[in-house]
């Protein structure tokens, strides 16, 4: 194995189920301190279509902090860029940080445990520290669980989560609802989200000696009638894509405000005196991020978008889609009006320019019906 590789293996948190899906063909990377499987050495491409049309089981490294006391609600709604007060025990809503200058410290799902828990699933910044900073004038206290993530997504994902949860999974649970149950025997919270935009559930481990293998064989037998397999980041990363999920930091980062990113609607200037408020309302509110496709083609992080000789804007995010056919990916312009500039081209690996289309997000399923368990109103694979 490459001493990159090792380097990546030894210095950084490994899941509890690291040991499940550990192989010589596996590739790793780092994520908000810990080991993300990038790669299990299989065909990405039959991964993805387990994931369309199956089931797919996601090692993930996002990594959840808890804020509680008698002030969590008011030292959140300092926090968070849409006030609190509205969420319920049970549910879980989109929530970003944002600095005094507007810009983006971090994104990720906050869930209301109880009146005064919540647990914030952050991306990869240091979310802990920036917190406790700014918790000094509130009764609560942050820590960190030690939970790790495991998502099962795909079309058949809610049949692996009735066979999985020890007395039967809830007779309702919505887009976004999270409950505390027992999978195996072992305490769990379990939320209807994922990063995937299809049908699906996470399942967070409650108790910091959770018996990883265990839990994940536990999930491997639930879904065992389902066409369930391990997969990994490679393939997760397409269906991202192909939905408009954004990811910290490379999508996004401390130099963006959200309405560079198109997220002004998580965005509340009338919901307090939150971080970053008086900046964001004097900030101009016009994207300069967008999705794009182009001929299947080979395309490196960072590349730049290119209007006549001059470069506007870079990639963030590119794959080649299966479903689509052809190569999709996310751009960051260096102001709105680049994305009004014609004849755009992307160099690929050879230095050829592939021409580009523009292209709003998501790619499809616009209304977030599949993983509403709804049907698509576009046509999308259903």
């Amino acid at each position: 194995m490459p001493s990159k590789q090792l380097n990546v293996i030894s210095h950084c948190e490994k899941s509890p189920w690291f040991s499940c899906t550990w192989n010589e063909d596996a590739v790793y990377g780092e994520y908000a301190g810990r080991l993300v499987l990038l790669s299990l050495g299989n065909d990405t491409a039959t991964e993805y279509w387990t994931l369309r049309k199956a089931v797919g089981l996601f090692d993930v490294p996002e990594r959840p902090l808890e804020i509680r006391g008698r002030d969590a609600v008011r030292f959140l709604n300092r926090m968070f860029t849409r006030p609190v007060d509205t969420l319920q025990v049970g549910r879980g809503r989109y929530a970003l940080l944002c600095h005094q200058g507007g810009g983006m410290v971090c994104d990720g799902i906050l869930f209301k445990l109880a009146d005064d828990r919540f647990w914030y699933v952050h991306a990869d910044n240091d979310v802990y520290l920036w917190l406790v900073a700014h918790a000094h004038d509130f009764a609560v206290e942050i820590h960190d669980p030690r939970s790790w993530v495991l998502q099962v997504q795909g079309p058949k994902s809610l049949d692996v989560l009735a066979n999985a949860c020890d007395g039967g999974a809830p007779t309702e649970f919505r887009y976004f609802d999270a409950f505390q149950g027992h999978m195996g025997g072992q305490p769990v919270l379990v939320s209807r989200t994922g990063w995937t935009a299809e049908l699906g559930f996470e399942v967070y481990n409650m108790a910091p000696d959770v018996d990883g293998p265990a839990l994940w064989h536990h999930l491997l037998a639930a879904g065992a009638d389902y066409g369930i397999r391990g997969c990994s980041q490679l393939s997760m990363n397409i269906r991202r894509i192909e939905a408009g999920i954004l990811n910290y930091p490379t999508d996004m980062d401390w130099s963006t405000t959200p309405y560079d990113m198109g997220l002004g609607m998580f965005v509340d200037l009338e919901a307090g005196d939150f971080i970053g408020r008086d900046a964001l309302s004097s900030a101009s509110t016009e994207s300069r991020f967008t999705g794009f496709k182009c001929e299947p083609a080979q395309i490196r992080f960072g590349s730049a978008l290119i209007s006549g000789s001059s470069a506007v804007g870079r990639v963030t995010a590119y794959e080649i889609s299966p479903y689509l056919e052809c190569g999709v990916g996310f751009a960051r312009f260096d102001t709105p009006g680049g994305m009004r500039a014609t004849g755009l081209v992307i160099a690929d690996r050879d230095g050829r320019e592939c021409p580009v289309e523009l292209v709003d997000l998501p790619f499809y399923d616009a209304a977030k019906n599949i993983p509403r368990g709804l049907k698509p109103i576009d046509g999308a694979l259903w």
